[in-house]
């Protein structure tokens, strides 16, 4: 890790990191997404023997209850008994986040209001990768259930003998999703968006992913939702001369398990840097030294990063002045594993300097809502004038002669 100062012009290289596009995989992710939206079943067996090396019937897309109920078997006793704490863990934070319909009266007859509604059908992509992501499948199922979507799908390429981690199906079975497919990669987004006749259409798409599930969302948004587009992890640590070096290394080791992951200490400690890098010479990232903690503040909002960690002394009286940031960890014992496995947040969170305008994942993303409205004939008397106004101004005549035959 290399020590770069304050005012360093490489700082800007950091506030612009951004999604980077590779036309050839542009490409290929469109050509996967017209095969899957034009063939069907046929087109995501074709590209899970390509990629995944699994050779498939359209009958075993579908994970079967007996296999569901055989994975019980290949998980350690005391999984679910620790799954359940977890749990409790999510509901409890997300119960508190639940919106209600709501209406005001403005008098004369005028009711305002928002009808809210859940999602119909959500799908879920859980990676399996290097490694499978058992707390992605909690972490995003467990919000839509609390907003009450009605049907969630979950999508998770096979291993090379066809099967999917058994811990993974033993959540999904705990939180009682109602279909799991064993399909990954761009062809599995492609399923979700458009439907085949096995796999089901959803309304949103959400879970991480390769460069070629970001893409493949990227490119099937608008035809259906999704959370975001989620690139490598991030972890931003503030730490001055009262930290303890010990936790700020094994955080910023912790980060560097993940390929790609970003580690950022900032400080205005220059023996905390010397030593913190002499033991992360190897990590992906930086330590910036700053001269006071403002500074420090300063820098993490124009980073907008994923995890930020606050290790500093008193960390309540810097987080008030934190208005970028996925997810914030307060004092010496909330490192970001508790974020990422059990506190109850959900750990999908914004990426690439885009929490400036996205947030984690929440009951909200699962939720819709519809504006009411009602006027009654005074009330719309009331508002005739403004409107005539405004529709006289954009030259809508039909508009304001909609209004007019009321009164006539």
């Amino acid at each position: 890790m290399k020590i770069i100062r304050f005012n360093s012009k490489k700082l800007e290289k950091i506030y612009n990191r951004g999604f980077s596009r590779s036309k050839r995989v542009e490409e290929k992710v469109r050509q996967i997404i017209d095969d899957v939206r034009t063939c069907g079943d046929e087109a995501v067996l074709k590209y899970t023997r390509k990629f995944d090396q699994v050779k498939m019937t359209v009958k075993q897309l579908r994970v079967a209850q007996t296999e569901l109920s055989g994975a019980y078997q290949n998980i350690s006793p005391d999984f679910v008994a620790n799954l359940k704490i977890i749990i409790e863990n999510i509901n409890r934070f997300y119960r508190k986040t639940i919106k209600k319909s709501w209406k005001i009266s403005a008098g004369d007859g005028l009711i305002l209001g928002e009808n809210y509604h859940p999602l119909e059908k959500v799908g879920i992509y859980i990676p399996a990768g290097t490694a499978p992501l058992v707390s992605t499948v909690y972490m995003s199922v467990l919000p839509a259930k609390i907003a009450g979507v009605k049907n969630i799908v979950l999508i998770s390429p096979p291993d090379k003998n066809g099967y999917i981690n058994p811990h993974i199906l033993v959540v999904a079975d705990l939180l009682k999703v109602d279909e799991i497919y064993r399909v990954g990669g761009a062809q599995g987004v492609a399923a979700l968006a458009y439907g085949t006749k096995t796999i089901p259409k959803v309304d949103k798409i959400v879970g991480p992913g390769n460069m070629y599930v970001s893409e493949a969302k990227r490119q099937v948004f608008g035809q259906v939702d999704i959370d975001m587009i989620a690139g490598p992890t991030e972890l931003v640590i503030i730490a001055n001369r009262f930290s303890d070096p010990k936790y700020i290394i094994a955080d910023l080791k912790a980060q560097g398990e993940h390929s790609g992951g970003l580690a950022i200490l900032i400080t205005n400690s220059k023996s905390l840097a010397k030593e913190v890098r002499s033991q992360l010479l190897n990590v992906n990232g930086f330590i910036i030294l700053t001269q006071n903690l403002a500074q420090a503040v300063e820098i993490t909002n124009k980073i907008a990063p994923e995890h930020l960690e606050i290790m500093v002394k008193n960390p309540r009286k810097l987080v008030k002045d934190i208005k970028n940031a996925g997810a914030i960890f307060l004092g010496p014992f909330s490192p970001t594993a508790v974020g990422d496995y059990v506190a109850g947040p959900s750990h999908v969170l914004p990426t690439n300097g885009t929490a400036r305008f996205f947030s984690g994942l929440s009951v909200c993303d699962f939720i819709k809502s519809s504006h009411i409205i009602s006027y009654s004939k005074k009330a719309l008397e009331n508002i005739k004038g403004p409107l005539e106004k405004v529709a006289a101004i954009e030259g809508l005549s039909q508009h304001l002669d909609s209004v007019k035959v009321r009164f006539e």
